[in-house]
């Protein structure tokens, strides 16, 4: 059985940092093979109780998660044994010190020598949400540990389980229990983390909570990454597979009882011959999802969302109260074509072309993810227009697991990314260390009006584009530091 322990009430918050960034900095003394080992053991022990870590995570929580073990196995935690693999493999390569040679640098810093290292930024606090509790928030925390820093975890309310026994993994595998710490799940102790000093902040949560999350960090100007909500859209194009296409939304609002940021919530039918019976079709296949639990709030707002739709004119199907709902005839000003709503919904609009796609897909300031069915040539071209963070062709959600990608949004889906090379490098600031070799002084001497000519001529024989441009003002940078001496 895994042995865990009580999370850190907020009271008690005030004061224990000092032995955190003391623990912090004897870790990021240590060498990143120690660093990825740990890792490494972690992924081997979670491979070993997978079921027993999976059993940790809620499986119906109102607005959040509704699945079953074998869900989360799949979606959670063999996901997180492959995130542990990437950072054992990859880390050092990722993390390694740039070092930067002669090429390209500046004549006139010659003898000069540069690197640049990857430094932690110290304290990490990670805000966790509570749809996929232990991959989001496990991989941001392992990926904070490989770079250095030491972790507070402040989990969602009722997900505290998964974190603690993740902490209690890392635990048995050596790490130093002041490096990761568990929060309690209440507001005021993620009020009282954001206010305590910490370094950088990774929050997972709706872009309502993103905002206020911001407010508080700018009193410090403390840097942040912030993974927002979605409102994500799908692009059917001429040619696609639209039997894969209707299991792949089914499975998209289906997976997690639809809690999932990247859930498809917007389609746009390009240019279809039969949009009727596609339509039909597709809500065939959504009439078939079981309904799930919601809290009373996102049953007020599908309501208010169907109640829009069919006062501008949509037709809306709803399978129950907090069933799968399909509106069609949808236009960009409806709002469920731009709310990040947490519910089984899904609307549909029919665009002439490719253009008119782009133009309403844009309205939405939502811009996490998209999905594109069509051939792959065609859906590449457009992929390359699209302001989102990851696009996914022929697919839904599932991809986005890969632990080698970046994640991350734009707009009111947030900025910065977790995960991938790009995550791991998001837990560290750049350090840039210069060696000064050369034995030349001349650059501390004081300057007069006779270098105006030398530094002058300098720029036109250095970077002047034609040759003979070039080569007049080598002869006056020659003749100007006769005169300097």
């Amino acid at each position: 059985m895994l042995q865990v322990e009580q999370a850190m009430s907020a009271e008690y918050l005030d004061g224990y940092l000092d032995g955190v960034v003391l623990a912090q900095r004897r870790w990021a003394a240590t060498s990143l093979d120690v660093r990825k080992a740990l890792v490494g053991k972690l992924g081997e022990r979670i491979a070993l109780g997978a079921r027993e870590l999976a059993e940790t995570v809620p499986t119906n929580l109102p607005g959040a998660l509704s699945r079953t073990v074998a869900d989360t196995l799949v979606a959670e935690v063999l996901p997180l044994i492959e995130a542990c693999r990437f950072l054992e493999r990859e880390a050092g390569r990722i993390l390694a010190t740039r070092r930067l040679g002669s090429a390209g640098r500046p004549i006139w810093l010659a003898g000069l020598q540069t690197e640049v290292e990857r430094a932690p930024w110290g304290v990490v606090l990670v805000l966790a949400a509570a749809n996929y509790p232990l991959l989001l928030a496990g991989v941001q925390t392992l990926q904070a540990l490989v770079a250095g820093n030491a972790v507070l975890w402040k989990p969602a309310p009722g997900t505290e389980g998964p974190a603690r026994a993740l902490r209690a993994l890392l635990m048995a595998c050596g790490l130093d229990a002041e490096l990761l710490t568990v929060l309690d799940s209440s507001v005021e102790a993620g009020t009282r983390a954001l206010a305590s000093g910490v370094d950088h902040v990774v929050l997972t949560g709706s872009a309502e909570t993103g905002k206020a999350v911001l407010r508080q960090l700018a009193e410090t100007l403390t840097p942040a990454t912030m993974e927002l909500s979605g409102c994500d859209a799908v692009f059917v194009l001429p040619g696609a597979d639209l039997g894969r296409l209707a299991q792949a939304l089914g499975f998209g609002l289906r997976f997690n009882g639809s809690f999932t940021c990247m859930a498809p919530r917007r389609m746009f039918l390009v240019g279809m011959a039969d949009a009727d019976g596609f339509e039909a079709r597709l809500a065939a296949e959504l009439g078939q999802l079981a309904a799930v639990s919601l809290p009373p709030k996102t049953v007020a707002l599908l309501g208010e969302l169907a109640e829009d739709a069919r006062t501008q004119g949509a037709a809306v199907m709803r399978s129950s109260e907090s069933g799968a709902t399909l509106i069609t005839g949808a236009t960009p000003a409806m709002k469920s074509m731009q709310s990040d709503v947490f519910a089984p919904v899904l609307s549909v609009m029919r665009v002439k072309d490719r253009e008119e796609a782009l133009a309403v897909q844009a309205v939405c300031p939502y811009a996490l993810t998209a999905s594109i069915f069509g051939p792959e040539d065609e859906a590449r071209t457009l992929a390359s227009r699209l302001r989102v963070g990851n696009v996914l062709i022929n697919d839904i959600v599932a991809p986005t697991a890969d632990p080698r990608i970046a994640f991350g949004g734009r707009g009111r889906s947030g900025f910065g990314v977790t995960r991938g090379a790009e995550g791991l490098l998001a837990m560290t600031t750049p350090r840039t260390i210069q060696v000064q070799r050369g034995s030349s002084k001349r650059a501390y001497e004081p300057t007069g009006e006779a270098h105006v000519e030398f530094f002058s001529a300098l720029a036109r024989a250095l970077y002047a584009r034609g040759l003979g441009a070039r080569w007049d003002g080598l002869k006056r940078v020659v003749r100007a530091a006769r005169l300097l001496g």
